[in-house]
């Protein structure tokens, strides 16, 4: 396994700034795009269901009109790649019944071998009404949108995360409630413009120690 440095790492995410002006004459490369898509299926999250999907809209005339759902931000259109991050809008023991078979697929055992695992996740969903499971589900896929933000970094492509959008807009736009699933925030990845505001900018955090209590 490859290793970056400490000092690598906090040097990408220092450099890392939430883009505003992105220049769309720059694409990312295929090769890095699928290892950015590849970080968001890898994202972790509870009892690893991965309740999402992510939307990688290229459709220059579907985010023509996704722009005007979201504030006419100019990141929607220009970045090079636009990411809805979509959660499922409930769980239910079909969606425990599909994890259990992959796990069962990949790693090769019985699905019966299984059983408390799907008995625990089960129980643990059960009794939650579906807003609290909306609610839940959203949550994770702010995770997956964690790693995207910092592979995109990791490799050195600007990235933006976009909570600014009318979300039931973007679930008619994109057919996304007939899925199963709700938009829940937007990420644009590319390269930013020499003009961008944000790059210029020192990157402000409050102190170590206002954040970090060691105990």
């Amino acid at each position: 396994m490859a290793h970056l440095t400490p000092a690598a790492l906090v040097e990408n995410l220092s450099w890392r700034t939430a883009i505003k002006s992105f220049d769309p004459a720059r694409r990312i490369a295929d090769g890095e795009w699928r290892a950015l898509e590849r970080a968001m299926i890898l994202s972790p999250s509870s009892f690893g269901m991965q309740p999402w999907k992510f939307l990688v809209v290229a459709d220059p005339a579907v985010r023509a009109a996704l722009r005007l759902l979201a504030l006419n931000q100019p990141q929607i259109t220009d970045a090079s790649h636009l990411v809805v991050f979509a959660a499922r809008s409930t769980l239910d023991s079909a969606d425990i019944d599909r994890h259990i078979q992959r796990i069962a697929d990949v790693r090769r055992v019985p699905a019966r071998s299984l059983d408390g695992f799907r008995s625990t996740i089960l129980q643990s969903i059960r009794g939650r009404d579906a807003e609290h499971l909306r609610e839940a589900n959203a949550r994770q896929v702010y995770l997956a949108l964690g790693f995207f933000l910092s592979a995109c970094a990791m490799v050195g492509i600007d990235a933006c995360p976009i909570e600014g959008f009318d979300a039931a807009g973007f679930d008619g736009a994109l057919g996304l409630p007939a899925m199963g699933y709700n938009a829940v925030v937007l990420a644009a990845a590319g390269y930013r413009t020499p003009s961008d505001p944000c790059s210029s900018q020192a990157k402000v955090r409050f102190a170590d120690e206002h954040v970090v209590t060691r105990v």
